[in-house]
């Protein structure tokens, strides 16, 4: 699919106004759509009931939703997340279609029964009777300096489940149709929204643009080197193309989007055509995305590998506090462009 939309049908917005916009839209199409979590309706003593508005979560990516739809569509819950999603799993295989918000991804170990051991089986084992159409609202990433305890990425670990869904946004636009998308799916969607971008802008189409779950994106064409990227990730992908572009290297970025199921002919065509592969990623580096879909690319494609691929990741160590550290921890563009320098030397120059 082509990232250029048509600037009579978008309007500029930013990344949380784009996730709350989505939610609204399916909301009002479909009666079923509940949301659910900690404080997404602003808590019964607080502003919702002083007139002022609610709070919308931690984030306030739920904010207002709670006047528009009520109590009984838009629901806090206790401090629980075991609770939460044993709530949700149940909701949705009797028919709703909830949104559950798990605040920060770090906390999935104290539900992660109910999601990949009831919730993403469920299908598979009642041999296709009962669905569980559920959209698991998470944040992660770093880069605000919240902590190790609330910094991490992890989409590997859903990613690892069958039963279970991944999607990863990096832009306005994407996060609004593909979250319209999982909200409409039948299966357990995990959809990640990282927390230091939803202050990022970008055009949104204003129509019910739905981006199909499964589909990655060529954000940039280019012929030298392809450099995959996830989430924010692709964003330093594309500053560290642009500069790299002054010195002659032509970056083509991919932007994965979607996890599971994952576009592999999309990434096989442009690896195919550069011969070279850097994948950048934030995540932890062992047993990872970046990992996982660099060994898939080198045994569908290792006789047209000019270079062997590069990886730019984080070293394998809990996500620094200070903000110095958790600078050096990420991913840089300058780290970006020195892999694909390396790239290119390793491989010639066509």
């Amino acid at each position: 699919m082509s990232g250029v939309l048509d600037p009579q049908a978008a309007r500029v917005i930013t990344m949380r106004d784009a996730i709350t916009s989505a939610l609204t839209a399916e909301m009002e199409r479909d009666p079923s759509v509940v949301v659910i979590g900690e404080d997404v309706a602003g808590g019964d003593g607080m502003a919702a009931y002083e007139g002022k508005g609610s709070m919308g979560g931690v984030f306030g990516v739920t904010k207002g939703l709670v006047e528009r739809f009520g109590r009984n569509r838009v629901m806090d819950t206790p401090l629980a997340e075991s609770a939460i999603m044993g709530t949700a799993i149940g909701a949705a295989a009797a028919g709703l279609r909830p949104v559950v918000e798990l605040m920060f991804v770090d906390f999935l170990g104290t539900c992660l029964d109910q999601i990949y051991n009831q919730g993403a089986k469920m299908r598979y084992m009642s041999g296709g009777q009962i669905s569980v159409p559920l959209v698991i609202r998470t944040t992660y990433g770093g880069g605000i300096s919240a902590g190790a305890q609330h910094s991490g990425c992890h989409y590997s670990v859903f990613a690892h489940f069958p039963g279970i869904k991944v999607v990863v946004p990096s832009t306005p636009a994407d996060a609004q149709g593909l979250l319209r998308a999982a909200i409409r799916d039948d299966d357990i969607v995990v959809f990640f929204e990282h927390k230091a971008t939803y202050a990022q802008v970008g055009p949104a189409p204003e129509t019910d643009a739905i981006i199909e779950l499964g589909t990655s994106e060529v954000k940039r064409t280019g012929d030298d080197v392809t450099v995959v990227g996830i989430g924010r990730t692709v964003m330093i992908a594309l500053d560290a193309a642009e500069m790299l572009a002054a010195e002659g290297i032509d970056c083509e970025v991919v932007d994965l989007r979607s996890i599971v199921p994952l576009d592999m002919p999309t990434l096989e065509r442009s690896v195919r055509k550069t011969g070279r592969l850097v994948f950048v990623d934030e995540d932890s580096p062992r047993c990872s995305v970046a990992t996982d879909v660099v060994a898939l690319l080198c045994q569908a494609l290792f006789g047209e590998l000019r270079a062997a691929p590069r990886l730019v990741l984080p070293p394998n160590v809990p996500v620094p506090f200070a903000p110095e550290l958790e600078g050096a921890y990420q991913p840089s563009a300058a780290a970006v462009m020195a892999a694909v320098r390396v790239a290119v030397s390793e491989g010639g120059r066509a």
